[in-house]
Formats: structure tokens, sequence, C-alpha cells
């Protein structure tokens, strides 16, 4: 069998069962946006995430400031959806030996500027050769809560920290290798390519989520993860989604259908979390998109039908 076959999470939970957790200070292992361990009372957030050339990122199309900004941020917002601030990083390289120095300079640009932005430090790592570049960064962050994917229960609302949908559309725009960029467009790939994880909202998500995932996979597919680990359905108000400005213009100028974006697009790395009705009133300024209800499954409500859907979300095998 293939690797192909099993797809990435299937992988993740076949190789995960080869090496069981028999240590009782981990509080979560595998299945979350990241690990949590309990060292002397104080909880500590592992996780962390690869950047492969012409599979995460085609090194022509993407300015090396952002490509290292982005590393960080991805990694960050895995610890905000946690509850958790950002601390210490290790970061390793795997690079081509004909590759210019230049490159990987700003590539560290992009580091310094994100290690500044988010309050945090690199403080090791190491270096390869490589046939393409890799770079492999994992983050240790710090919480006084652990906010799981596993604490939806019935009732709780659904919220997403801002408009999503605006990456995918920067992407494709990227691989279109136009000659030119309209505003718009031009504000579209920086959503792609600077993505900011929400740090403002760290206390918040610490205090009154009950359950949180970082958008990155897409928010149904995301949203799933959330379903599942909490054995609820989400529904989600189609009328409740907020539709971004730019994202708006692009579909209609390319033809495309606005919600496959929101519903489907990743690497938005906004969060998407429940809370519970009593605690709504501390994220007023955040959009309520749907409910959690007793079942399992993601469905789409639509005036007065609802639509299951497909948990799809991008998948790297």
């Amino acid at each position: 069998m293939k690797v192909s076959e099993l797809g990435e999470f299937g992988l993740i939970e076949r190789l995960s069962k080869l090496i069981p957790i028999n240590d009782k200070d981990v509080v979560v292992g595998f299945g979350d946006d990241t690990a949590c361990i309990n060292v002397n009372g104080q909880l500590l957030l592992l996780t962390g995430d690869i950047q492969v050339e012409n599979r995460h990122f085609i090194k022509d199309k993407i300015d090396p400031i952002d490509l290292g900004w982005k590393l960080i941020s991805s990694n960050v917002s895995d610890v905000v959806a946690c509850g958790g601030i950002p601390r210490w990083g290790l970061i390793s390289l795997g690079l081509p030996k004909d590759l210019e120095y230049e490159f990987i300079h700003n590539v560290y640009k992009g580091f310094k500027q994100a290690l500044d932005y988010y309050k945090m430090f690199i403080i090791g790592g190491n270096t390869s050769s490589s046939s393409e570049i890799i770079l492999d960064f994992f983050l240790v962050g710090e919480t006084e809560r652990f906010v799981s994917r596993s604490g939806a229960k019935p009732d709780q609302a659904i919220f997403i920290s801002d408009e999503i949908g605006m990456s995918r559309a920067g992407l494709e725009l990227l691989l279109m290798g136009k000659s030119s960029y309209e505003d718009f467009e031009k504000r579209l790939i920086k959503f792609h390519t600077r993505p900011k994880a929400r740090i403002d909202l760290q206390y918040k998500i610490q205090k009154y989520a009950e359950s949180c995932i970082d958008i990155s996979d897409g928010l149904v597919g995301d949203l799933n993860h959330i379903s599942e680990k909490s054995k609820v359905k989400i529904i989600i108000e189609k009328d409740k989604l907020p539709l971004n400005d730019d994202l708006k213009k692009y579909c209609e100028k390319y033809n495309k259908n606005i919600y496959d974006y929101i519903l489907y697009g990743g690497e938005d790395y906004q969060l998407a979390f429940s809370v519970k009705n009593e605690n709504k009133k501390y994220f007023e300024n955040i959009f309520e998109i749907g409910v959690v209800q007793e079942g399992k499954g993601i469905y789409l409500k639509d005036k007065e039908n609802l639509i299951k859907l497909e948990p799809k979300g991008f998948e790297h095998l």
C-alpha cells in the first residue's frame, strides 16, 4: 500500500499507533493543533511546520521575506488556537548547495520581522544540504489553559475570527503568472504570502473558547476535525458568512463561486471556535457563523435548506 492511498490523516493515524504515549506529563499528544505537556505545573505547547520548495511554495513566486514571515505565522496560529502564546523556536534548513545566499538571508529577514511582531525567539536548529529548499520550524508556546478540538458541546455558538477565502484566491493569482495585477489582486496575494496569526485573540481564546482550531486546510475540513473530536454536528449559516470585498471582485472577474473559497479555501490562519452562549458577549466584533448541535458532520443552512457538506480539506499525500 502506498502512503498516497492512506492520505495524510490516515497515515498519521496509523503511524501514531506504533508509538503509544505512556507519560503522565503529556496532556495532549497527536490529534490537535499542538501537543501539550505539563512541566512542573506549567503547560507548554509544542508544534511544528515545514515548507518544502515546489510543494508549499514556488521559489520564483514568493518574496523570501514573506516566506520567512509565513512559516513563523503558521506555527504561531497553531499555538494561539490552543489558547497559548509563542515563546521559543528551532529552525532546521535543507538548502541546495547552489542556492544564492541572498535568498536565505532574506528569509531570515522575514523571520526577524515575525519574531519581533509575535515577541518570541529562535534559539537553535540544524542545517543540511538538500536538492530543494526545506524550512522546518518547531515552536514552543505557553498557556494557562489548553483549548482543544474536543470541547464543543450542543448549543454553543461557532465563530470565525475574520473573513476567509482570500488566501486561496491569492495563490491562484500567483500561479497565473500575470505580468501585472490590479490593486485588489495584489491585496489578495498578500493574504496568501503574509498572513497574520491572531495573537490579539490569545487571551479571549484561552479564557472563553470551548474548542478551537486554526483555519489552515479550509473551514469545512477544519470544523470537521472539531466535529469528529467533540462528537457533535456543526451547522454553518450561509447568510452569516462574511464576504470580503476583494474576494467578491475576484470571483466576479474570474467567474468563481465565492462560497467555494470561503468554505474550502486554505491557509487563512484565522480561527474557528465554539463559545458558550453566556460568553458570546466577549466576541462582539467577531463573526458568529453557526451553532453546535447533537449529531455528527458539517451542514450548511441556506434559507430553509440544510445541506450536508463533504469534509474535504487540503491533504499533503
